[in-house]
C-alpha cells in the first residue's frame, strides 16, 4: 500500500495577492514528490531546437512552468497506479510558450508511461495549432540520439510511437474528427477558446476523454489563451468552473486550475493598461515574451481603434471581452455592462407602477425577441427584462451561433423550440403574467409581424387595443437615442442577461441621408431581435403612461 499523501486543496483564494507579488499560483505541492522529480528530470533534458543555441528545457524554463509540470506528474500514485488530480486547466497569455509546454509535457508522459499500447493524444482545434504542438515533439526526438532510438516518428500521421511499450502519442486536428473511438490515457486539449466556437465541441471532448473511465492513471490537460470575443461554449463553461474552483466557491480536488489574469480591482482601476503591470498575465516575460515587443504592439493599437485594442488586451493580457464593440457600434452598448442588475420578471412586475412590452421577430433562423420595460414605482427609473425564442432549425442554419444559443438556454434567457407555435404560446403567457398584474400599458410590435403574434396574444385574453404598431426603420431613431441617454444617465437598468449583452454588441448604426437606423453586424450570425423589441417597449414608455387603466384607441407612433 502506498502512503497516503497529505490532504490537499486545488483552491487558491489569495491568488490576487500572489499574482501581483509575482508569487506562485500553484495551490498545492506535488502529492508524490519523487514521481514529480523524475518527470521533471526528463522534461528538463528535452532540447529546444527552435531557440538560439538549442538549450535544454531546464536551462531556460522559468519556475512557474516547472511547478505546473510537477503538479501534473506528481499527482500520480505509482503504487496504486492512480492519478489523484485528473484535470488541469492553464489559461495563459499568447507567446508564453504554451505550445512548447504542451509538447514537453506530452513527450514526458509518453516516456514515463508504463501501459502497453497506451494512447496519448493532443487535440487541437485546427491544423495550424496541431503543427505548433507536433513540430516541437518531432524536434525533441531528432535532437536527442537516445530518444531517436526509443521513439519512431510518423510525420504524415503526426504520430510518435514508443518502440518499447507500443504506446503512441498522436496530435489530432479537430477537423479530422479522429478523436472518435479513442481510448486515451492522457489527453491534452489546446486552445480551448477556439473549441468554444464549435457547435460539436462538447461531444468531441466527451469522445476524446471516454477512455479515462477505465484508465485511473489518466488525466486531461486544458490549455488556452483568452478568447478574441465574448467567451462561449465549452470554453466559457471550463473558464467559469476553473475560476470557481480557484476562488473556493466550488470544491473539486481532482481539478487544478492555473489562471493568469488581472484581479478585478486592477481592471476597474485601469491598472492593466500600465506597462509596468504587463507581467501579471505574462509569467514568461523576459524569456519567451519580449517586453519591448509588447510595448511596441500596445503603442500601435492604442490609436488604431477600440477593436484593435480589445484584441491586444484579450490575447496578450488575458483581458476577457465582455462585449463586442465594433466600428459604427450602437452608442448604448458602451454603457450596457455598467447598467446590469440582478432581478427577475416577477420582481419587475411587483415593484413597477406601469409596464410596457415590446416584441420583434424575423425568419425561421432568427430570434423572436420579447422585452418587458417597467418604471419603478419609487425611483421612476426604468428597468428591462428580456427573453427570446428560436427554432431548433436555427442551430443547424447558424452553426456558429449554436454554442452561444446553448449558453443562453442554460442562462434561462433563450428557449429553443422544435416547431412554430410553442414560442408564441410561451410569449403570450409571459405577456399575460404582466397583463394580469393590472400594470400593463401597451405592447409594441413591428407592423409587419402582427399576424401570428396578434392571434397568440388575443388567445390569452390580451385586448387588441393594447397592441400598438411601432413604426420601424429610421422612425425608430428617436427611441434608440432615448435608450442610449437613459443608459448613459444611469436611469435604465437591465437584468444582466448574456443574451442581451450579445445583442447589444451586435448592433451597429447605419446612416441614410440625415436619418439613422440600427442594424446588425454584416455577418448573418449576428442577431438583435430582442434589442429591437426593447426599442419598441421604450417607444411606448417614452409617452410617459399613467399607472392606471384607461380605455385606449388604436394608433400608430
Amino acid at each position: 500500500m502506498s502512503a497516503m499523501p497529505p490532504d490537499w486543496t486545488t483552491a487558491c483564494p489569495d491568488w490576487e495577492k500572489r499574482i501581483v507579488a509575482k508569487e506562485s499560483l500553484m495551490p498545492c505541492k506535488p502529492l508524490f514528490p519523487e514521481v514529480a522529480d523524475i518527470a521533471l528530470s526528463i522534461f528538463n533534458e528535452l532540447i529546444l531546437v527552435d531557440v538560439m543555441d538549442s538549450p535544454k528545457m531546464g536551462d531556460v524554463t522559468l519556475q512557474w512552468v516547472l511547478d505546473f509540470v510537477q503538479a501534473i506528474f506528481g499527482a500520480y500514485d505509482p503504487v496504486e497506479k492512480k492519478r489523484l488530480i485528473r484535470e488541469f486547466f492553464l489559461l495563459i497569455s499568447k507567446k508564453n510558450t504554451k505550445s512548447t509546454i504542451a509538447a514537453g509535457i506530452m513527450m514526458t508522459a509518453l516516456i514515463l508511461n508504463d501501459r502497453m499500447s497506451a494512447e496519448l493524444i493532443i487535440l487541437a482545434p485546427t491544423k495550424e495549432v496541431a503543427d505548433n504542438s507536433f513540430n516541437p515533439i518531432r524536434d525533441f526526438i531528432r535532437a536527442d540520439p537516445e530518444l531517436s532510438e526509443m521513439l519512431n516518428i510518423s510525420e504524415h500521421t503526426k504520430t510518435v510511437t514508443h518502440l518499447g511499450t507500443g504506446a503512441t502519442l498522436k496530435v489530432i486536428a479537430a477537423e479530422s474528427n479522429a478523436a472518435a473511438g479513442k481510448k486515451a490515457s492522457i489527453i491534452l486539449i489546446d486552445e480551448i477558446w477556439l473549441f468554444g466556437k464549435r457547435a460539436n465541441a462538447e461531444s468531441m471532448f466527451r469522445e476524446a476523454k471516454g477512455g479515462l473511465a477505465s484508465r485511473p492513471e489518466g488525466c486531461v490537460i486544458y490549455l488556452s489563451t483568452m478568447s478574441d470575443e465574448v467567451p462561449c461554449g465549452v470554453f466559457k463553461q471550463l473558464l467559469d468552473y476553473a475560476r470557481d474552483i480557484r476562488d473556493g466557491i466550488k470544491v473539486n480536488k481532482q481539478f487544478l486550475p492555473l489562471i493568469y489574469e488581472f484581479p478585478k480591482w486592477m481592471l476597474e482601476a485601469g491598472e492593466h493598461l500600465k506597462i509596468e503591470n504587463f507581467y501579471i498575465t505574462n509569467p514568461n516575460l523576459g524569456a519567451s515574451v519580449d517586453l519591448d515587443y509588447l510595448i511596441n504592439e500596445f503603442e500601435k493599437v492604442k490609436d488604431a481603434g477600440e477593436e484593435s485594442l480589445r484584441d491586444f488586451l484579450a490575447k496578450h493580457l488575458n483581458v476577457e471581452i465582455g462585449m463586442n464593440l465594433r466600428a459604427n457600434r450602437w452608442a448604448g452598448a458602451e454603457y450596457w455592462l455598467q447598467q446590469s442588475k440582478n432581478f427577475t420578471l416577477s420582481k419587475l412586475i411587483d415593484q413597477s407602477d406601469v409596464i410596457t412590452a415590446g416584441i420583434d421577430g424575423g425568419g425561421l433562423d432568427d430570434l423572436l425577441g420579447f422585452a418587458v420595460l417597467g418604471r419603478h414605482a419609487k425611483s421612476r427609473k426604468w428597468w428591462l427584462w428580456n427573453h427570446a425564442w428560436c427554432l431548433r432549425i436555427a442551430l443547424e442554419r447558424r452553426k456558429e451561433n449554436t454554442p452561444k444559443y446553448l449558453d443562453f438556454e442554460k442562462e434561462g434567457s433563450l428557449t429553443i423550440v422544435d416547431s412554430v407555435g410553442p414560442d408564441i404560446d410561451q410569449l403570450a403567457q409571459y405577456t399575460k403574467q404582466v397583463y394580469d398584474s393590472g400594470k400593463l400599458d401597451k405592447i409594441g410590435l413591428d407592423p409587419l409581424g402582427l399576424g401570428g403574434l396578434l392571434d397568440g396574444l388575443l388567445a390569452v385574453g390580451i385586448p387588441q387595443e393594447q397592441m400598438i404598431a411601432v413604426a420601424q426603420g429610421y422612425k425608430l431613431a428617436g427611441y434608440i437615442q432615448t435608450t442610449e441617454r437613459k443608459l448613459a444617465e444611469g436611469n435604465l437598468y437591465h437584468a444582466g442577461q448574456d443574451l442581451m449583452t450579445w445583442c447589444a454588441g451586435n448592433a451597429r448604426i447605419v446612416m441614410k441621408g440625415n436619418g439613422m437606423m440600427i442594424s446588425k453586424q454584416e455577418s448573418g450570425t449576428a442577431k438583435i431581435d430582442p434589442l429591437i423589441a426593447t426599442f419598441n417597449a421604450v417607444a411606448l414608455m417614452s409617452l410617459n403612461p399613467e399607472p392606471i387603466n384607461k380605455d385606449y384607441e388604436i394608433h400608430f407612433i
